[in-house]
């Protein structure tokens, strides 16, 4: 093993985490169809797996009852092969982005459970089964789970009952039995949500759901989540024998509109100029405070590669990312580890530095 201890300014983020737990992006279409060169190579240097950031959704990938579409997803498998990455799928059954037809019959009337529980597992295994043996992992279901840990009360949920989660689980697994499957959840350090999660993966566990690992977002603030709680998070799934796994991070700089703000998609806030800070650049003294978050993350899922396998960034760099307009459209956020032009920002140094300390 020569170049041990290399300059961190030398080492790229995969080859300095290479043996920890692998640093994966996810890719938009731009990235995928290579029409942004910038970000492909980026992406080709840093990292070594990714995810579908949407175009693996269901509303995607059959817009209508029994008409699959596949373009997008062939062209970003393809891309993993490739450049021999791990590939993610993103996602399976989600309350949001499914398409409406799932849940009606022709006549706009709800389904019965049969009908839906029939609609999950022939969508699940015609797309996991195209895939078998080429997509590593797959986000089976996400965010199922309420803040304060009860079940969210979805379509999936009213009609089928908790079960949907183990016959999510049990479909896929029937497809694909050595792909990795996995819950996947944001805000998964407050105690409560923490709480009710790992109840209901030991739930799926015990009627025989083959729970890989657990996703922790990462949708995090520069004042919350507390390093103290994700680690208890860690812990907590860990405990359960599941891989941990950090599935879309990014930090946001920007005002949250409200405490523990999560990452429900469907929540929507009005533009305003105090809510906007940074339109022109981000100050020295954030950028600094953003860098400082990072390598306390990164410090502790380095503490813990024991138990995470992998740590993926939601986006290349920050002009991809949802944060500019989600929860406020028009704002200009600074999220993640490269920057609009897709160079890395001063802290992606000391975040490589981490691995090269000499263990004690």
């Amino acid at each position: 093993m020569q170049n041990l201890k290399r300059a961190p300014d030398s080492l790229t983020l995969k080859d300095a985490f290479e043996g920890k737990f692998f640093i994966g992006t996810a890719l938009n279409l731009d990235q995928i169809w290579d029409r942004d060169q910038a970000a492909v190579a980026v992406v080709k240097t840093q990292f070594n797996s990714i995810v579908a950031e949407n175009c693996m959704k269901s509303m995607f990938l059959q817009p209508k009852e029994g008409e699959f579409d596949f373009k997008d997803a062939d062209r970003f498998v393809a891309f993993g092969e490739k450049n021999k990455m791990q590939i993610i799928g993103h996602t399976l059954i989600w309350h949001s982005q499914t398409p409406a037809w799932f849940f009606v019959d022709k006549n706009g009337k709800e389904v019965n459970r049969e009908v839906l529980i029939e609609r999950m597992r022939k969508h699940i295994q015609t797309v996991v089964s195209r895939y078998k043996g080429r997509v590593f992992g797959w986000d089976v279901v996400n965010e199922a789970i309420l803040d304060n840990g009860e079940w969210r009360k979805s379509k999936f949920y009213q009609i089928i009952g908790p079960q949907f989660i183990e016959l999510a689980f049990k479909f896929a697994h029937e497809a694909d039995p050595n792909a990795e499957l996995y819950y996947n959840d944001y805000s998964t350090a407050i105690p409560e949500k923490r709480k009710g999660i790992m109840r209901m993966v030991q739930q799926v566990k015990a009627a025989g759901g083959q729970v890989t690992g657990i996703g922790m977002q990462e949708h995090n603030a520069l004042d919350n989540p507390s390093v103290d709680e994700v680690e208890k998070t860690i812990l907590g799934f860990a405990g359960l024998g599941a891989k941990v796994m950090v599935t879309e991070m990014d930090i946001s700089v920007l005002p949250h509109v409200r405490p523990n703000m999560g990452a429900e998609i469907g929540e929507r806030h009005a533009y305003s100029k105090a809510m906007n800070p940074y339109e022109k650049g981000l100050p020295a003294v954030k950028m600094n405070e953003l860098g400082a978050r990072y390598v306390a993350f990164f410090n502790l899922y380095l503490k813990h590669r024991d138990k995470i396998s992998r740590v993926t960034l939601w986006g290349v760099g920050d002009g991809d990312s949802w944060k500019n307009g989600w929860p406020i459209p028009g704002r200009t956020d600074y999220p993640l580890l490269f920057d609009r032009n897709y160079q890395p920002k001063p802290f992606v140094k000391d975040i490589i530095a981490l691995t090269q300390k000499k263990k004690k």
